[in-house]
């Protein structure tokens, strides 16, 4: 009896939404949840050469947690390529001047570093308060 293995076509990926809220979670482990939900590893069909996973809605992302001094102590930097360009911020001015991007960043980092990159930070969306305009897409809640 020959063996055959099977692999995963476009058309055999279906996209869904998922809404996750944020309020009072520790911001590691929610990027690390969110990270499994873009990717689709939580799929049977999971292949790490498409982008398989399901879109992802954040809600109420001003009340994600962090533990420890981080607030303080976490230091953000990046730097513009040209001479004394580097810039460093903290978690909490961060968080001041641009709310969410800190999970944005968080899950950024989680994921594989390849050409699908772009494609699967696309698929978050991240909201403040609890209201989003994704109701119409959205099939399930999250976690």
């Amino acid at each position: 009896m020959q063996k055959k293995t099977y692999v995963t076509k476009k058309s055999d990926i279906t996209i869904g939404w998922r809404v996750i809220d944020g309020q009072d979670k520790i911001l590691g482990r929610l990027a690390a949840e969110i990270v499994v939900i873009l990717l689709g590893k939580d799929k049977s069909y999971y292949v790490k050469n498409m982008v398989c996973g399901d879109k992802v809605v954040i809600i109420n992302a001003s009340g994600i947690k962090v533990t420890g001094n981080k607030v303080e102590d976490k230091v953000y930097v990046r730097h513009s390529g040209y001479m004394g360009g580097l810039k460093k911020e903290t978690y909490g001015d961060l968080e001041k001047r641009r709310p969410g991007e800190v999970l944005r960043k968080a899950v950024a980092g989680m994921l594989p570093r390849n050409t699908l990159r772009k494609n699967l930070i696309a698929n978050l969306y991240i909201y403040q308060g609890a209201e989003h305009p994704h109701h119409g897409q959205v099939s399930q809640k999250g976690i």
